[in-house]
């Protein structure tokens, strides 16, 4: 499965973990945040509630580094505010070269079929049932490999998303949900602190996520 330090991908992994082998991938794309998301990562895979059925975290490199501008805020750590649209944090083609470049992992070592985990109202073109299955069949006619692509979570919100990691005890002090961490800690300040705050708070009625810059939220320590 693609998985990040995120919320989402962790509860994810867990979630699957459940039921079968899973092979968490990383795509390192030379984001300005990635560093810190990764080790927040390896932190959260080993303290999976069940871990004999998850591989090591695999890395994969697919730098954008060369598309985008260096100026684009993913590369320069300028990420969209608090209270900006989540139209404003759209990466062009983030699905399609993360899923191009693990698609040839999985081919090459037999593995039919790859795990994301998209939230419903993600607005996004790279993130549809449509996209998905037409990425699915051209990957397997170009690899001659057959290849699924699986969203389970795809008509779930993040407060339901927390609710079912809560539920099977996934990790999820240990993910990362910030564009600007501060020594993994998160900044407060980006629209993605904005939506993990909430999604916490509409779940479980606290959030206990430490952020840098406190605007009125639940920053309890523990």
């Amino acid at each position: 499965m693609l998985c990040s330090g995120g919320l989402d991908s962790v509860v994810l992994a867990a979630d699957l973990a459940t039921t079968a082998p899973v092979q968490p991938i990383y795509v390192a794309s030379g984001l300005a945040w990635e560093a810190q998301e990764r080790a927040m990562l390896e932190r959260a895979l080993a303290c999976l509630p069940d871990r004999t059925r998850v591989a090591p975290l695999h890395v994969l490199d697919a730098s954008v580094r060369d598309v985008y501008a260096p100026t684009h805020w993913s590369l320069a750590g300028t990420p969209p505010s608090w209270d900006t649209p989540d139209e404003d944090v759209y990466l062009v083609g983030r699905n399609i070269v993360l899923l191009g470049k693990a698609a040839v992992y999985c081919a090459l070592r037999k593995i039919g079929r790859i795990a994301l985990g998209p939230l419903a109202g993600n607005p996004f073109p790279d993130a549809t049932a449509e996209f998905y299955e037409s990425m699915a069949r051209a990957l397997s006619l170009g690899l001659a490999h057959p290849i699924a692509i699986e969203t389970p979570y795809r008509t779930l919100h993040k407060s339901d998303v927390i609710r079912r990691g809560h539920a099977i005890g996934a990790p999820m002090a240990l993910t990362l949900s910030c564009m600007n961490p501060l020594e993994r800690i998160h900044c407060g300040a980006c629209s993605k602190c904005r939506e993990r705050h909430d999604a916490f708070m509409e779940a479980l009625g606290q959030d206990q996520t430490i952020y840098a810059a406190d605007r009125g939220t639940s920053t309890i320590k523990g």
